[in-house]
């Protein structure tokens, strides 16, 4: 399998990290949609077990989060998912989710079978860095990286927290609020990103609010080991549901977009 650390030490520009929501808008199509984004240059993948109280997430994902839970997306599913992705590209997987999910299924458990389907890493988004011995032991164990997040009124002190409990990479939020898309980005991302490229041993990557190749480019720029790209990906799924071919050929563009944009 592999690892964060070889893809990021292989890239000359930065990671390019779309998120989708497994089985968005249904299984097979989420497969082809996925497949499509690494044909077209995606190194990384974030992926998200559809919950019904995703905190952390807006409108957009919320609404792909219901989807795929109407598609009969579920722990064991999103198993079989992650193994057809691994089986076609050996290309790293990051979860992003809930915890009570974790908690239902048993984080031993989760963490065991969910790596041995392929998975680098999970973060949980609604379980704080104070928390983080709920799942950092067992993901170890399991083999998983962790993964947790910073944001623009994170204090130092947290953020030396966060930095020594990462094993993945650190994933900074460029904004307050929820996920999903926006018309600029926030002026205090690049003053994160250095703060934590100064105190951690890991990469940095950014999500939230990313919605151009401009904006990609920017945090590219500006220090950013990854980009990470949510929102508008799921947008563009939801806005082509009546058209299959369109959601793949309208993700291949983008990604392909965004992803010369980032390349030194």
């Amino acid at each position: 399998m592999r690892s964060y650390k070889e893809v990021f030490s292989e890239l000359k520009g930065a990671a390019l990290i779309p998120f989708f929501v497994i089985g968005d808008p249904d299984f097979d199509t989420s497969v082809t949609t996925v497949k499509r984004a690494i044909d077209s240059g995606a190194d990384i993948l974030e992926l998200g077990i559809p919950f019904s109280d995703p905190i952390a997430d807006g409108p957009t994902i919320q609404k792909a989060d219901i989807r795929a839970q109407q598609a009969g997306i579920n722990m064991q599913r999103a198993l079989a998912f992650i193994r057809q992705i691994k089986q076609y590209r050996d290309i790293p997987i990051g979860l992003l989710m809930y915890y009570n999910l974790v908690y239902q299924y048993g984080p031993e458990k989760f963490f065991r079978e969910f790596h041995e389907a392929g998975v680098n890493s999970v973060l949980v988004a609604d379980l704080n860095i104070d928390d983080a011995d709920e799942i950092f032991a067992p993901a170890r164990q399991a083999g998983l990286d962790t993964v947790f997040m910073v944001t623009p009124n994170t204090s130092q002190e947290r953020m030396k927290q966060i930095a020594s409990k990462t094993t993945g990479f650190i994933y900074a939020v460029s904004l307050l609020g929820v996920t999903g898309s926006r018309e600029e980005l926030s002026d205090t991302v690049n003053g994160l990103v250095k703060k934590m490229k100064a105190l951690a041993n890991v990469p940095v990557c950014v999500g939230f609010g990313i919605s151009k190749p401009e904006h990609a480019a920017v945090l590219a720029q500006g220090g950013a080991d990854g980009v990470i790209i949510g929102s508008k990906i799921v947008s563009i799924i939801e806005e082509n549901l009546d058209s299959h071919e369109k959601i793949y050929s309208n993700i291949r563009v983008f990604v392909k977009e965004v992803k010369a944009a980032i390349a030194k």
